[in-house]
């Protein structure tokens, strides 16, 4: 069972859904602001974080830019849950560029998001296989490090993962809905942008020009493909 910090400033809705996180088997650190989220994440860090998007101050979406920054919650790894309004579309993309690894769209319901809490922390658990060299880009499977001219590259689970299942078939182009599955465990079609955000973000730390990419490659109303070296 997960240690789990969640912000909501809606008193009730946070301990409703803390009582039945609680009664799901996590351990439940909650909070009603944004600021004082990040009190407690510097406090003790939890194994993920589920945010309310529209928090006061120090919203949801900043709270996870700033756990994406690499001086805070070790190196930005921290893996992040949004809360969001259904139909606010805007928000949801900002969200996932900001690094979210999915969200769940309120009324929340508790089964469901113990699911999406499973599935994020088993991104972490990843079959170990070897060490796959993509030009100066290094990928160890054992120790789950991906390396670019002998730097670190950090990646949080989700992008760790998209780029282990895009790297296991260089050359292959992979449906979005596949990526979805793979990855996310998902089985949503509209929740193919959680696929697009984290593409994006994990070129941005691989691509040499993230705006005209020549690893991970677009196919057009497709998915994407690994370009095969």
């Amino acid at each position: 069972m997960a240690s789990i910090l969640f912000v909501e400033d809606d008193p009730s809705a946070r301990a409703a859904l803390e009582l039945a996180l609680t009664r799901l088997g996590h351990r439940v650190t909650s909070r009603a602001t944004g600021e004082d989220g990040l009190e407690a994440l510097r406090a003790r860090l939890p194994e993920i974080a589920i945010l309310d998007v529209m928090l006061p101050g120090v919203d949801g979406i900043e709270v996870c830019r700033l756990i994406r920054r690499d001086d805070l919650c070790g190196g930005g790894g921290l893996p992040v849950i949004l809360l969001t309004a259904r139909g606010d579309d805007l928000d949801v993309v900002l969200g996932l560029e900001a690094g979210a690894d999915d969200y769940v769209v309120k009324p929340v319901e508790p089964r469901v998001l113990d699911a999406r809490i499973r599935a994020v922390l088993r991104r972490t658990d990843q079959t170990r296989l070897d060490r796959s060299s993509h030009g100066d880009l290094v990928i160890d499977r054992t120790s789950l490090k991906v390396t670019k001219a002998g730097t670190d590259i950090r990646l949080t689970p989700t992008e760790l993962r998209l780029l282990l299942e895009l790297t296991r078939r260089p050359g292959q182009a992979l449906t979005r809905q596949h990526l979805l599955s793979a990855v996310w465990e998902h089985d949503y079609p509209g929740d193919s942008r959680l696929v697009d955000a984290c593409v994006q973000r994990v070129r941005a730390k691989i691509e040499d020009e993230p705006a005209e990419p020549r690893l991970i490659e677009t196919v057009r109303g497709f998915g994407y493909r690994f370009a095969a070296t």
